[in-house]
This record gives C-alpha cells, structure tokens and sequence, in this order.
C-alpha cells in the first residue's frame, strides 16, 4: 500500500469515528430534554387524584359551655370578687377589708353568703319584733301594751307559747339544711350543694322570685342591703336598750 493510500485511509477512518461520536452526543442531548413515559404518566395520575380529592371541611368551632350550670342566672367567675355573686354596690362596691374571701374557694365564699342572707333575714324580722313586741298587743301580753323592753321579754313569755315557737323555727332550719346542705356521710360537713344558691331555699308563696339572671341579681342586691342594715339596726337597738333600759320607741318619745 503506497503512502497515499495509507495517509487517505486513516484520515477517512478517523473522520467516521467523529461523525459517530457527534451522533451520539446529539442524541444524548435529545434524551436528556425529553420527557421519559413513566413520569409523564406517574404525574398525570398524581394531578388526577388532586383534582378529585374532596376539599378538607372547615373546623367547626364549639359554643363554650361553662363548667358549672348557671343557678338564678349565676355563672361562677373566678376572675370576680366573690366568684361574680351579687351585693357589691356604689359607693363602696366589693367591700372586705379584712380579707375574710381572698383566695377562698367557690364552696367557702357560698358558705359565707348562706350565713350572711339567713342572718340578714333573722335581723329584719328582729328589728320588726323589738318594735312590734314592746309597743303593740301581741299573743303574750293581750291587748294590754306591755312595755317591758325587748331584751327582758322572752324570760317573761309562758312556755306554752315558747315551746311552739321554737318548734316552727327548728322545722324551717331542718327543711333549709336539707334543701341547701350536703348531708351528713355523704360529703364533707358543713357543705353546700353544687346546684344550690344561697339563700334560695324555694319558699316564694308570692312569687315575687324574678325568672330573668338580671333581675334576680338585682333583687338579690336589694335583700342583701336591707339585710345588712337589719343587722346593724337589731344590734343597735339592743345596745341603745342596756344602756338606758327603755324601749325602742319610747326612747324616741312616743
């Protein structure tokens, strides 16, 4: 083989291993930019089950309900004085100089309202009766007013009349503590019961009990004042009564 012959073989040779190796590259190129079949159909079915995927619902949000059943239109709020129980009014609003109910638990502070609505109760009708047993008749003394004051008359009245009276007062207490009170054995002593207000031992032969929270509030508010001057009032007047001896009325000159 001449050397022109040679020369024109191998350069043919090595042009035919260029044009092959910038066909490859050039299919590898196409490859690389188009899409391969599984992952074109593995997308299509992953965007079909988007597409019919049932949209999530929105969270119902719940009323809140308060722990404790609201009795007479009362919720127990910690946040409040007294747990929210009406009886604070102007000028003084929540009036405890002492202390007596801070950092009380719910059951101490209704205990305490239990005590001073029933003691409220008892000095109103003590205010009545130290007035109406001196300067009126009454079953002990007739027709006759009698003007023995108030603090000497219960060593003067008969036993007879005692006896019943005192009956009727231990009869209300036992329907009271049972209406209001846990009883014994089944709790701790001297407890009130959960859905008991104080004070509300379901004796309203008038109906004179509001159905609506407010109004309840409000009367409420009014019995505990009045209550509250009853029992300044009754310690008044049997103070005014050792001092000097007289009557209610007729230290005032009638």
């Amino acid at each position: 083989m001449s050397h022109n012959n040679f020369y024109h073989h191998f350069h043919s040779h090595q042009y035919n291993k260029m044009k092959l190796a910038i066909l490859s590259l050039t299919v590898g190129a196409a490859c690389a930019f188009a899409p391969s079949a599984p992952v074109s159909v593995q997308t299509t079915l992953a965007m079909s089950e988007a597409a019919i995927e049932p949209p999530t619902p929105e969270e119902i949000v719940e009323p809140v309900v308060p722990v404790v059943a609201p009795i007479n239109g009362w919720v127990p709020d910690e946040s409040l004085p007294c747990f929210g129980l009406p009886g604070a009014t102007s000028p003084l609003g929540f009036f405890d100089p002492l202390g007596f109910t801070k950092d009380m638990e719910l059951l101490g502070v209704k205990r305490f309202r239990e005590a001073e609505v029933m003691h409220g109760r008892v000095a109103m009708m003590a205010t009545l009766g130290y007035i109406i047993g001196e300067s009126t008749p009454t079953i002990t003394y007739g027709m006759n007013i009698h003007h023995t004051i108030a603090n000497n008359q219960i060593p003067e009245v008969p036993g007879t009349v005692l006896f019943p009276f005192f009956l009727a007062i231990n009869i209300a207490e036992a329907l009271r503590a049972n209406t209001g009170w846990v009883e014994p054995g089944l709790g701790p002593l001297f407890t009130l019961r959960e859905s008991y207000y104080p004070g509300d031992i379901r004796f309203d032969p008038l109906g004179l009990k509001p159905t609506d929270g407010k109004d309840f509030a409000n009367m409420q508010t009014k019995e505990l004042n009045n209550g509250r001057l009853a029992m300044l009032a009754a310690a008044g007047m049997c103070a005014q009564e050792l001092v000097n001896g007289k009557g209610i009325l007729e230290n005032l000159g009638f």
